[in-house]
């Protein structure tokens, strides 16, 4: 019989092996062992992050909608592979646009794929999101520390490989026996019998209001993702220590999701949003107010609270409150608004206030935060979340 906990826990830390090396060093990938400008580069990843939103909110339900949870992963890591493979035959703009547009559209979809196993495998089988996310989160701290050590060695080529690897291993990891809800295909219903899920999720209020202060808050993270490491090295840090202390954040993340089921559980949403929109909130104040690296470095640990806990609360709230048939909608209205777009957008407002000042960068934050705040005390009661 297929333990369901250790599954999701192999399986989570396959993925964010995968995405600790695609996200934090692509767009470097890009102008070193291609010779692209950062412009360029830019331009690159800003249209993949276009095309990640769109998929995620297009493809991945659809594809839910004809194939099990399962189907969808093994093909998924399976077409990601074999693009990525296409990256070692160009190095002009035009190709490597067109391919990092094409991997952008698939290998993002593994992301609500493997939130929503997560929220079927919790209705079904009780397991522990928390403990198993962590393990996530572990992956990713391997995916950063393992291509520190081989690009010392091999240089920046080595960062394509390492990626060819880990989706291969990934492919390989969703072709073996998985727990039996995720092989289930999908209901064939009738074509107007029932309202779609999309339908019945944007005019669900607690719905919405839940995946507005996703977005809010998560999109609240473009400054640090983005202009994180410029940040630090503009304060004199040394490019080790940087990575050491970005580190950091992803640690107190691992820490919160191994016990967040623990303390969490049985916590209303609305009081956690109401936590991480505070806590965010004092992260973005105190870069602004104390530009020192000792301040940054505490202020990473407010990331469990920032992005661990708004996250928690979110799928607390799908995993509760959705039908098994809305639970992919829903992850890929996540995945694109809250994960890809919010982000996207809210980097080019951090990079014009950059500009300006660093600090304002993050300050400039709250302005997501902040409503975040008054939203959930506005609606908390009146919607029962």
């Amino acid at each position: 019989m297929i333990n369901s906990q250790k599954w999701l826990s192999i399986n989570f830390a396959a993925f964010f092996f995968t995405w600790g090396v695609f996200l934090p060093y692509w767009t470097g990938w890009l102008t070193t062992e291609k010779g692209l400008s950062v412009f360029h580069a830019s331009i690159i990843m800003g249209s993949g992050m276009v095309a990640r939103a769109f998929s995620t909110f297009v493809f991945f339900p659809a594809a839910t909608k004809l194939l099990s949870i399962r189907r969808v992963m093994i093909w998924t890591a399976f077409l990601s592979f074999i693009i990525m493979s296409l990256y070692i035959f160009t190095d002009t703009f035009i190709p490597l646009l067109i391919i990092t547009i094409l991997f952008s559209l698939v290998y993002p979809n593994l992301l609500p794929a493997m939130e929503s196993s997560a929220s079927v495998l919790i209705q079904t089988e009780r397991i522990h999101y928390g403990k198993s996310r962590s393990f996530g989160s572990i992956g990713y701290t391997v995916g950063l520390l393992l291509i520190g050590a081989v690009t010392s060695i091999w240089n920046e080529q080595a960062i394509l490989w390492v990626m060819l690897i880990g989706l291969a291993l990934m492919w390989f990891l969703h072709t073996r026996p998985a727990p039996p809800s995720l092989t289930i295909k999908p209901e064939i219903r009738e074509g107007n019998v029932k309202k779609s899920e999309v339908k019945k999720l944007v005019t669900s209020k607690p719905f919405v209001t839940v995946l507005i202060l996703a977005i809010l808050l998560q999109g609240a993270h473009a400054s640090y993702y983005n202009y994180g490491f410029i940040y630090l090295q503009e304060l004199g840090v040394n490019s080790l220590y940087i990575g050491v202390i970005l580190i950091v954040a992803v640690l107190l993340e691992i820490l919160f999701f191994a016990r967040a089921d623990l303390f969490f559980s049985k916590t209303k949403v609305s009081t956690m949003f109401l936590v991480a929109g505070i806590g965010s909130t004092l992260r973005w104040v105190l870069i602004f107010l104390f530009p020192s690296v000792w301040i940054f470095v505490i202020s990473q640990l407010l990331h469990a609270v920032s992005f661990g806990v708004a996250h928690y609360a979110f799928i607390q709230f799908i995993s509760k409150r959705l039908s098994q048939n809305e639970i992919p909608t829903a992850q890929g209205m996540y995945a694109s608004l809250a994960m890809g777009l919010s982000t996207a957008i809210l980097t080019f407002v951090g990079g014009y206030l950059y500009e300006i000042s660093p600090g304002l960068a993050f300050l400039g934050m709250t302005a997501c935060t902040i409503p975040s705040i008054f939203i959930v005390l506005f609606t908390r009661n009146k919607f029962s979340y």
